[in-house]
This record gives C-alpha cells, sequence and structure tokens, in this order.
C-alpha cells in the first residue's frame, strides 16, 4: 500500500508460523522476568479469553478430528497458567504489603468481587473449583481419551480393510480412499494425544494448590519479617491475593478442561454440541409433559417455593404441545404409505438396479478439464455436434454420450464403451496437437510417435510451438478434444446397428407419424412387427447403408410384407429401393461408377456353395474361402491404391453371403447387387476377383 512493503515475518502466513515459538519464548520470559501490574492484568484477560474461545470452539465442532490442534493447545495454556502463576507470585511477595491491589486489578477483582473481600470464603472456593477440576472434569476426560485411543487402534486394521474393500469394489475413488486413511490415522493419534494431554491439566491443578499454599506461607514470612506487618494484616494482604491469584488461573484451567471433556465425550454425527444437545435432549413431547408434571407436583407441596416450580411446569407442558403440534404436523396422512416408505429405505429395490449406459466416454484425471465447462473444455460442445451430425446423416439420433473420470486410466488415457463394454481407447496430451501423417508429408517431425485412435494413420504428439511447422509439412493438426471427437464419431458410425435399439426405432416411428400417420398405421403392427422392422434396419446400419430416407423404406416394407416376413429378404428388397442413394454415399462425385466384380468361373463356384448351404447347412469350402479373400483384399488395395472407393459388385443371390464374409476382414470393401446399381450410371470395371494371373 502506497509503495510500503511490509517484513515477510508480518505476512499472514509468515505470522501464523511463528505464532508458536513467539509464545513459547513469550511464556518463558514471564517466568524469568518481572512484569509490571498492568502487563499481569493484560495477560491474566488473554488467558481468560483464550479459554472461552476453546471452549466455544469446542462446543462447535462437528467431530473430534476438526479440533486436531487441540492437544497442543491443552499444553500452552497450562504452560501460559503457570508462567503467569510463576510472574505473579514474584509481584505477591515483593509487592504485597502494599495493599490488595498489589499484582493488578484483575487479581485484586478476583479477591474482593468473587469472593467477597473474605479470604476463608476464598479458600473454600479455590478448593472446591480445585476439586471439580482434578477429580471430576480432569479425570473424567483423561479416562475417555485413554479408552478412545485404545479402542481406535484396535479398529484401525478393520477401518483400513473396509476402506481397501470399497476402493476395490469401485464404491470410492483412489482419493477419498487416500483421505479415509488420513482420517483414520489422524483419529488414533488424536485420541492418544489427548490421552497425554490431559494429563497436563491434572499437574496444572496441582501446581495451582502448591502455589497458592507457597503464597501465603511465603507472603506471612515476608509481610512480618522483612516489612513488620502484623500477623492479621499479612494474613489478608497476602491470603486476598494469593485467592485472588489461585482463582484467576483456576477458572480458566476449569474451562479448558470441561473444552477437552466436549471433545473427547462426543460421538460423531455431523451436528455441534449445542444442536445434539437441543435436538436430543428436548425432542420428545413425552419428557417434558411428564417432567412438567412431576415438577408442578412438587411445587404444590407445602413450603416449596410455588412460583418457581409452577413457571418452569407451564414452560416444559407448553415446550411439550408445541412439540406434539409439529410432530402432528409432519407426520404423514396415509400410515401405508409411510411404511412403504420405509421399507424402501431398509431393503433393496430395483431403484438399486443401475442400468447400463448405451455410450460412454472415461477419461483419465488429466483430461478432465477436456470435459469441464468451467475449465474451458469444449468437448461437450463437440459431442453435442456429433449426435446432431449423426441424427442428420444416419437418420436417427443416437443415445447420450456418459462421460465420467476413471482414476484406472492412464492420466492422459481415455476410453469410449458400447453398453458397459470397451469398443476404443487412445490417449490425449492436454497442451499438445497431434500431427497425422495422410501419406504425402515432406519431413519428420520431432514428438511422440503414435498413431490416430480413429483410423490408424502414423501420428506424432507435438508441442504448440511446433504446430504452424507441422501444417507447413504437410501434416493434419489436431487438438486432443478434436482427437477424442473424431474418434468418437468413428466409433459411433461404425457401431451403428447397436445403437438402434427398440426405443429409438419407437421414438423413429412417432417422428415420421406427425406428417405420415396413416403410413405407420398401416404397416406396424399390422403388416410386421417393431422388431422385424428394427432388425431390416439394422441389418442396413451394420453395412454402412443410412436410413434418411424412412418414407422409401417404410413404402418397400408395406409392399413386400403381405408376401415376406424374413428381415434378411425384406432387408434385399429395401436395399434395390435405395439403390441410388447407395450409390450417391459412395461415389458423391463420380459421374462413372469404377468398381470391381467376380470372375465368372468364381461366381459360379460360389452359386453352387450358396445352393449347398441351403440345402445341407455347408458353407463356402475353406481353400475357396482363403483364395477368396485373398484376392478379394489384392483389389480393394489396388482400388485404394488409385484412389477409388473398393466396391464389389455380385448378383443378387450372392450379396448378403459375400458381404457377411467379407465384412470382418475388409470391413472398407462394400458389396453391391447388379439390381442395386440405377440404370442411368455408368458401371466401369476395374478389376476381377478370382481372374487367372
Amino acid at each position: 500500500m502506497n509503495g510500503i512493503t511490509l517484513p515477510a515475518w508480518l505476512n499472514g502466513a509468515a505470522a501464523r508460523t511463528a505464532a508458536a515459538p513467539l509464545l513459547i519464548i513469550m511464556m518463558l520470559a514471564m517466568m524469568v522476568l518481572p512484569l509490571p501490574p498492568m502487563v499481569l492484568d493484560m495477560f491474566f484477560s488473554f488467558n481468560i479469553a483464550l479459554a472461552i474461545i476453546v471452549l466455544l470452539t469446542s462446543l462447535y465442532t462437528m467431530k473430534p478430528l476438526d479440533f486436531l490442534a487441540f492437544p497442543t493447545v491443552l499444553l500452552l495454556s497450562t504452560m501460559l497458567r503457570l508462567s503467569l502463576n510463576v510472574a505473579s507470585t514474584r509481584v505477591v511477595l515483593t509487592e504485597g504489603h502494599t495493599g490488595p491491589d498489589a499484582a493488578g486489578k484483575v487479581i485484586e477483582a478476583f479477591g474482593h468481587f468473587l469472593i467477597g473481600g473474605n479470604y476463608t470464603v476464598g479458600i473454600v472456593v479455590f478448593i472446591i473449583l480445585t476439586i471439580v477440576n482434578f477429580v471430576v472434569v480432569t479425570k473424567g476426560a483423561g479416562r475417555i481419551a485413554e479408552v478412545g485411543a485404545r479402542f481406535t487402534l484396535d479398529a484401525m486394521p478393520g477401518k483400513q480393510m473396509a476402506i481397501d474393500a470399497d476402493l476395490n469394489a469401485g464404491l470410492i475413488a483412489e482419493a477419498e480412499a487416500r483421505q479415509r486413511r488420513a482420517e483414520v490415522s489422524q483419529e488414533a493419534e488424536f485420541y492418544g494425544a489427548m490421552d497425554g494431554a490431559s494429563k497436563y491439566v491434572r499437574g496444572d491443578a496441582v501446581a495451582g494448590i502448591l502455589v497458592t499454599v507457597i503464597n501465603i506461607v511465603g507472603g506471612l514470612v515476608v509481610g512480618m519479617v522483612q516489612h513488620d506487618l502484623d500477623f492479621g494484616m499479612a494474613l489478608r494482604n497476602y491470603t486476598l491475593l494469593a485467592i485472588g491469584d489461585g482463582l484467576v488461573a483456576q477458572i480458566p484451567a476449569l474451562i479448558i478442561s470441561t473444552a477437552a471433556g466436549v471433545v473427547v465425550s462426543r460421538v460423531g454425527s455431523g451436528q455441534d454440541t449445542g444442536t445434539q444437545l437441543v435436538n436430543q435432549l428436548f425432542a420428545k413431547p413425552q419428557v417434558l409433559s411428564m417432567t412438567a408434571a412431576i415438577i408442578g407436583g412438587m411445587g404444590m407441596i407445602p413450603g416449596m417455593p410455588h412460583f418457581a416450580f409452577g413457571i418452569l411446569a407451564a414452560a416444559l407442558g407448553g415446550g411439550a404441545w408445541l412439540l406434539k403440534q409439529r410432530a402432528d404436523a409432519a407426520k404423514p396422512s396415509d400410515p401405508s404409505a409411510a411404511s412403504a416408505a420405509n421399507n424402501e429405505l431398509e431393503e433393496a429395490s430395483w431403484q438399486d438396479v443401475v442400468p447400463v449406459d448405451a455410450l460412454g466416454l472415461e477419461v483419465g484425471y488429466r483430461l478432465i478439464p477436456l470435459v469441464d465447462q468451467a475449465q474451458g473444455g469444449e468437448l461437450l460442445r463437440r459431442i453435442k455436434g456429433i449426435r446432431r451430425k449423426f441424427a442428420q446423416e444416419v437418420g436417427f439420433l443416437s443415445p447420450p454420450v456418459h462421460i465420467r473420470d476413471n482414476l484406472e486410466l492412464k492420466p492422459s488415457a481415455y476410453r469410449i464403451t458400447l453398453k458397459g463394454v470397451e469398443i476404443g481407447n487412445g490417449e490425449a496430451h492436454t497442451g499438445q496437437y497431434l500431427a497425422i501423417d495422410p501419406g504425402m508429408v515432406s519431413g519428420p517431425l520431432v514428438g511422440q510417435a503414435t498413431t490416430d485412435p480413429a483410423f490408424g494413420l502414423p501420428a506424432v504428439w507435438i508441442e504448440a510451438a511446433l504446430r504452424d511447422q507441422a501444417q507447413v509439412l504437410g501434416y493434419t493438426v489436431v487438438d486432443p478434444g478434436t482427437v477424442i471427437a473424431t474418434h468418437l464419431n468413428h466409433l459411433i458410425t461404425l457401431h451403428a446397428a447397436e445403437l438402434l435399439g427398440r426405443t429409438e426405432v419407437q421414438h423413429l416411428l412417432d417422428h415420421i407419424a406427425k406428417d405420415s400417420p396413416r403410413l405407420i398405421d398401416d404397416l406396424v403392427p399390422k403388416l410386421i412387427p417393431v422388431a422385424t422392422l428394427q432388425k431390416v434396419l439394422q441389418n442396413l446400419l451394420a453395412e454402412g447403408v443410412h436410413i434418411r430416407d424412412m418414407l422409401s423404406i417404410i413404402e418397400t416394407l408395406a409392399e413386400h410384407a403381405p408376401r415376406q416376413q424374413d428381415p434378411n429378404e425384406l432387408t434385399a428388397l429395401v436395399r434395390v429401393a435405395l439403390g441410388r442413394a447407395i450409390v450417391q454415399q459412395l461415389f458423391p462425385t463420380a459421374s462413372d461408377l469404377a468398381v470391381m466384380t467376380l470372375d465368372a468361373r468364381l461366381e459360379r463356384l460360389l452359386m453352387q456353395a450358396l445352393q449347398s448351404s441351403a440345402t445341407d447347412g455347408a458353407g463356402i469350402e475353406p481353400g475357396l474361402a482363403d483364395t477368396l479373400l485373398e484376392q478379394a483384399g489384392q483389389a480393394t488395395r489396388q482400388q485404394e491404391q488409385m484412389g477409388l472407393t473398393p466396391v464389389l459388385v455380385v448378383s443378387a443371390p450372392l450379396r448378403a453371403l459375400l458381404s457377411r464374409f467379407l465384412r470382418r476382414s475388409l470391413p472398407q470393401l462394400k458389396v453391391l447387387s447388379q439390381s442395386e446399381l440405377p440404370e442411368s450410371r455408368t458401371i466401369r470395371v476395374t478389376s476381377l476377383v478370382g481372374a487367372p494371373a
């Protein structure tokens, strides 16, 4: 402020760090250096304030671990009281002959106001406070801390095993498991420390008695021998000062001991002590009403203070009536409904069965910023765009993608799941870019070599500073969010058939029925059931055929369903109706169709195999299957090298068989039947599969 820089030791963190050493040095100095009465008043006042702060803090803590510093506070507060006793003893013995105010106004006030200036009353009050503190509060708190430490240590192995079991079962994350283990260890250390710290307070009580006796005896000797006071005057002055000094120390000690008992005796319930007392002690109207009746009866006994007992009985009765009214208002109107709700809470139900997410994206902890909008992550927005684009191109809305973090994954890893099963995984490094080699780059890049997770192309993870250089060299440079989004989009399109469930089909029919209700009513379920329609649509999607033209699909099914119910045969008929759209999807810009076809001899062999399969259930002969797969693979690679879409055109009866056979090994190869090709397009055969070399 105004260019003034405070010293480092005055800063907040530095001051908190130096607080404990300074306090200890100050207490040691108080034992050695003489203090004037005004300074003693300040320290005695601070001691009382500290005791009140500790007591209130203990009352407002929810559980013992919320006040981990309490054992240390006990030690420091005890040392502070003993230091004040030593400092005040020096003043009492040296200046006590001057009068009751020799050791400051605080000791004088306790000597005159609290004990009425009568040293006999002061001695009795001091002994009572010492007995209460030493025998009752401190001893009980120490015993509770001792038992608590023993049981906490005995329970530690079981608690650790329970935490490990919850972690292995996936009920808690690794971070929560570490936190719970630390709490178990801290709890054991706390009760052990409290067991030892309670000895400080007991020792303080004994020291208080001894200091008071020494002050009285020493004061008599000093007053009568050194200052020529008579016995009565010396006894009155030094006794009042000694008792006042003892009370000033014992009252804060009693407060601190009470705080220790509150901390170790409370049972954690998520509430502070005051809330627990009010909610549990005054929560039952029956208890208050019976107490009011007993107190009222006692007040009617002759000689009893009728007014006091009557007021108290009326207050308790009024409180019981208010609690009864509140309980009746909160009681459910239907007892059976309340019973059912209780049973649901106590017993397992179908609500405990959690359905599997249709689509899921799990990310490592370093990728969380990509999916957290608060941290500027745009992956959520891109996923919404992917679903919108998928619905526009494929023809139905995919299920939502459920995103969650997974600590079992590598920090920069992710995985994509379909109905709970992993269908893809990869790594994405935040702060870097993925430079993908499309096959025509002019130079290498420095970075971590990898492959594009979506299409398997060679790629390199590079630093952001190399982005422009990578683009100049011909690389396709994308950020981590785009890598994950592209991979997700590829897998959604690849598994579109599995994403089309009965619910999606019904939503699709409802959407079409808004414009053509009669068309839907005539087809489903009069001609074909929803299950058959779903199977036809899944067959189309499995081969990469979009179902945007649902009107043509439904009209074709309505035309042929009265004579045909087999989903595979219906799929073949629908493909013919969608032939123009299928060809347009495969050849969006080409005027002629560059396709592959089968050699005539191979086609005859396959037709014979198809007929045999229909008769005796046998498939394609293994040798023929290997030859077909090898030559189809060679022809596909030739097509791709020429920059052409690999499409194999066969006769209609063979199309479904070859498509299923080749799809697993050559997913990029599309198999069309001759009847699916539009008459307006020119066909150009680029290679024959099965032709002799």
